[in-house]
């Protein structure tokens, strides 16, 4: 009865939570929601599916998730179909400069800008928040479901069932989407559901064979075995029809069912005399594989039924079942497959974005919640192992006699999944899940720990079982209701101390202590800059270094009503090139107030990091300017002072500290290095050349020689001015010895006045003709896109 009252109030706090986390969380900042949901309004239109574009740009509102099975949406789209939300477009206001993605330290993660005047009872605020809270009762379901699991695993250990709930339960990145639009909030409890249905399968199995073998073929009837196929299979067609990765559901049925099959078969096997047995086990063997393919086949004929049009629908318009081409095409792709031990390099955001990483991926909890909350893992991998231990050695020493042979390796093994069945199959289900998201995850950016929500209820029990499995109860359960304690204050605290402040500018402060010099700028007599601070990273000084960043802070009044949505520009900008080279544009108030909806008579304060690249060219003076432009149209607003750029102060860029003029640390596919580099002169005349000297070192011994091309270029038609290349035996340097190549280039006599990017590439040519170019990787391990590094910028003028 306490145990029952204890699993309430656990789903109790869970709905609580989960509606907090609903009507906190604006609408469509909410992770992927901002493209889930425009599906379900399409569907509540009474539109047929759309046919996904390969082109992101010509994608709908929708974008990539018009490639995931549609029952989730169609569910919404019957919850909302009678709300006027034609205002979507509206609500849906995007922010142009979002920080998609990115932890920044000052702000501007929202996803979309926010009317506060917009009515939240109608129209689709109204709809998004009544999936919200029909999602909310889904991830209920879910806990529930997790803790029949756990049940399953330890029937007498309620800590192990109660803690894996609370543990699913107050997880802050689960009610974060449980409490969004997303079609997770589905797919979670189907699956969970179908593996509690294989579980509850094997143990009706063993209840039956216990009393006396009342059916010779099965615990129940043989029809209702039937019904039993027959009903997996519909869990499963509804997973399948929900989330492409719910497909581990359908080998785990069949091994299901081949495990009861056997189990049938040995009970008649301890009928036969030992002369029987050694020359029937084949047969036995072979007839528990043809049956349970047999009762597969009814288990598939409801999830083809169900689901079975979705995949066919992908392969006459896609040419692939799953659908996975058009997704990728949309959502994008890494520019070489990762490796797996770049994944595990990107392990400490994966788990952040497991256990809470809000809004469009980029608002985090405090750092320590994370090691905390890591350090329980650990914990619970190696009191599994201890767990895992201690069982199978129980069980080996109940195993009267052993052989050592393949039939007795056989039985042996069933023997074990058999008595371990439970924890076999969540085992098997999360590696299954987990290794689908490594194989997604090397093709793109998708190295998310939420992505294998698919098995958390899965997970939370093999967590707990790790935890307190190998413990005594009364011991378990104080471990359990001290991590279940934590974790619902982390998740009850995480609303009004991460994610509602992220939304509200006048929540904001600044990282550092600031000091603002008063100015009077009026910008097109509706805006008006009166104050300004520049601090550079070290405080004392006005010089900075390249990698370093800049803090500038902007105070603002607003003069009159304004009817465009200007942005904010702050330009580092070399004054001998009269470029930007280090830029950081947003909307006021931390990218969340537009000025279309400011007030007269308004002031506030924006903070802006602008962090000065690797390979600036140093010594050089930048200019810190300001300025608003419309991103549309790229036209400026003008300031009483004449300018559209009003310059602020001037820093002094110094070169950082190295061994070789302008140090980097630029990789080229871990093939060759880039540890400094100079051009002289950055100002040259049409017809004149410049030179520039690299500085490199091949990072490991080299079986290709590689081309240097240094390119003068024109942005973005990418017209080439001048340009040298210059080839060199790579294959005979040695790791980390330096070389020093001075490569001339030549401005055309036509070369029109302005500035160029330099770029370095670096190539070899193939067999087969072709020039293959190196690709950059990040400090990380990461192989970006970029086949390029741009170096500087020189300038060409005509006089």
């Amino acid at each position: 009865m306490v145990e029952k009252r204890i699993l309430a109030l656990i789903l109790g706090l869970f709905i609580l939570l989960g509606a907090i986390y609903a009507f906190v969380t604006p609408v469509f900042e909410a992770s992927d929601e901002l493209w889930h949901y425009p599906m379900i309004r399409h569907l509540a239109g009474g539109n047929p599916l759309p046919v996904q574009a390969f082109n992101p740009d010509e994608a709908g509102p929708w974008k990539q998730e018009a490639s995931q099975p549609p029952l989730y949406y169609y569910l919404g789209a019957a919850l909302t179909f009678g709300i006027d939300t034609s205002d979507m477009e509206a609500i849906r206001w995007l922010n142009p400069h979002v920080d998609n993605g990115v932890i920044t330290v000052d702000g501007n993660t929202n996803l979309t800008i926010h009317d506060p005047a917009a009515n939240p009872w109608q129209g689709t605020l109204l709809a998004v928040r009544i999936v919200r809270l029909f999602s909310v009762l889904l991830g209920a379901v879910t806990v529930y479901l997790t803790y029949l699991l756990g049940k399953t695993v330890a029937p007498q250990r309620s800590d192990i069932a109660l803690g894996a709930a609370a543990f699913n339960a107050f997880l802050p990145m689960f009610l974060f989407i449980s409490g969004a639009v997303n079609n997770d909030n589905l797919a979670i409890p189907l699956a969970s559901l179908g593996v509690l249905l294989m579980i509850n399968g094997m143990m009706n199995a063993e209840r039956g064979m216990v009393n006396e073998e009342r059916h010779s073929s099965f615990s129940i009837p043989h029809l209702s075995f039937t019904i039993y196929c027959l009903l997996l299979g519909v869990v499963i067609g509804l997973a399948v029809l929900t989330k492409q990765g719910t497909f581990a559901l359908l080998p785990l049925a069949w091994g299901t069912l081949f495990v009861l099959r056997w189990r049938v078969g040995e009970n008649k096997k301890q009928e036969t005399d030992n002369k029987k047995l050694k020359t029937g086990y084949w047969q036995w063997l072979a007839r528990a594989v043809l049956e349970s393919l047999g009762y597969f086949a009814v288990v598939l004929l409801p999830v083809l039924l169900i689901a079975g049009w979705w995949y066919w629908r992908n392969i006459q318009l896609y040419g692939d079942f799953l659908g996975w081409n058009a997704f990728i095409a949309v959502l994008g792709s890494r520019a070489q497959p990762a490796s797996l031990a770049q994944l595990w390099d990107e392990r400490f955001g994966f788990m952040m974005a497991f256990w809470g990483l809000f809004g469009g991926v980029n608002i985090p909890m405090s750092l320590w919640i994370y090691r905390v909350l890591n350090g329980v893992v650990i914990v619970a991998v190696v009191g599994f192992a201890v767990y895992a231990v201690k069982e199978i050695r129980d069980w080996g020493l109940e195993m009267a006699r052993w052989r050592f042979n393949l039939q007795s390796f056989i039985s042996n093994l069933m023997a074990f999944v058999e008595r371990f069945f439970p924890l076999v199959l969540l085992l098997l289900f999360a590696t299954a899940v987990i290794l689908g998201l490594i194989q997604w995850a090397t093709t793109t950016w998708s190295s998310q720990g939420r992505l294998v929500f698919t098995a958390l209820s899965a997970l939370s029990v093999l967590v707990m079982v790790g935890l307190v499995g190998w413990l005594p109860q009364r011991i378990g359960q104080w471990v359990v209701g001290l991590l279940a304690g934590f974790m619902f204050v982390v998740a009850a605290a995480a609303p009004w101390l991460w994610i509602r402040p992220a939304y509200q500018a006048d929540a904001y402060s600044p990282p550092r202590p600031y000091a603002l010099t008063t100015v009077n700028v009026v910008f097109g007599d509706v805006m008006r800059l009166t104050g300004f601070s520049v601090q550079p990273q070290e405080l004392a000084g006005t010089a900075v270094t390249p990698s370093q960043f800049v803090d500038v802070t902007l105070q603002w009044e607003v003069l009159q009503p304004i009817d465009r949505d200007w942005s904010v520009f702050v330009h580092l900008t070399d004054m001998l090139i009269g470029v930007p080279i280090a830029q950081r544009d947003m909307y006021p108030g931390q990218g969340l107030r537009s000025t279309s909806l400011l007030h007269p008579g308004e002031k506030f304060v924006t903070f802006y990091r602008l962090f000065v690249p690797e390979t600036a060219y140093a010594h050089a003076f930048l200019r810190v300017n300001v300025g608003l432009y419309d991103l549309a149209s790229g036209e400026r607003l003008v300031a009483d002072t004449g300018d559209d750029a009003v310059p602020l102060t001037v820093l002094e860029l110094n070169p950082g500290e190295g061994a070789f003029p302008n140090p980097t640390n630029i990789n080229f596919m871990d093939e060759v290095q880039l540890m400094g580099y100079m051009l002289e002169p950055r100002l040259v005349h049409a017809g004149e050349d410049a030179v520039v000297t690299l500085y490199v070192q091949a990072k490991r011994p080299l079986t290709t020689d590689y081309s240097f091309s240094v390119q003068a270029v024109k942005l973005p038609d990418t017209t080439r001015w001048g340009s040298h290349d210059v080839g060199q035996p790579t294959s005979t340097w040695l790791p980390g010895e330096t070389h020093t190549l001075e490569i001339p280039i030549i401005l055309a006599e036509d070369t029109p006045q302005g500035v160029y990017p330099l770029l370095l590439i670096l190539y070899h040519q193939a067999e087969d003709g072709s020039f293959p170019k190196l690709q950059l990787v990040t400090e990380d391990g990461r192989i970006t896109q970029e086949d390029f590094l741009q170096l500087t910028q020189i300038r060409v003028e005509n006089d």
